[in-house]
């Protein structure tokens, strides 16, 4: 998930996200949490149809956090907002296997995307 998406869920700013995390480094390796690069960055703008850097844009690279990641946040984000948000997130991490072992062809799609 996009750090801008869950500091929106989590209801704080994503400046404010980004410092807990830094804070607590070592809680979030690679595999919790990495940043895009430029090229993935321009997808995702050719995606959504963001604006483009100097026009109000992001100045900084956008971080993904993995389902490790966001269960992590919670605890350095220490709210009552937090653990609700991670609940509710995790569950829906939970379904989304549910639905990918049900439905194989989803599956191998989702794997080559």
């Amino acid at each position: 998930m996009l750090s801008s998406d869950l500091s929106e869920l989590y209801s704080v700013e994503p400046k404010v996200l980004m410092q807990a995390v830094k804070r607590n480094a070592d809680r979030f390796p690679a595999d919790f949490m990495f940043q895009l690069t430029n090229q993935e960055v321009i997808g995702l703008r050719s995606q959504f149809v963001t604006s483009k850097s100097g026009r109000g844009g992001r100045r900084y690279l956008s971080y993904i956090f993995t389902e490790q990641g966001v269960a992590m946040l919670s605890s350095v984000l220490n709210s009552d907002r937090a653990v609700q948000v991670n609940i509710a997130i995790m569950r829906v991490f939970v379904k989304l296997r549910e639905m990918l072992l049900t439905h194989k062809d989803l599956a191998r799609k989702l794997a080559g995307w």
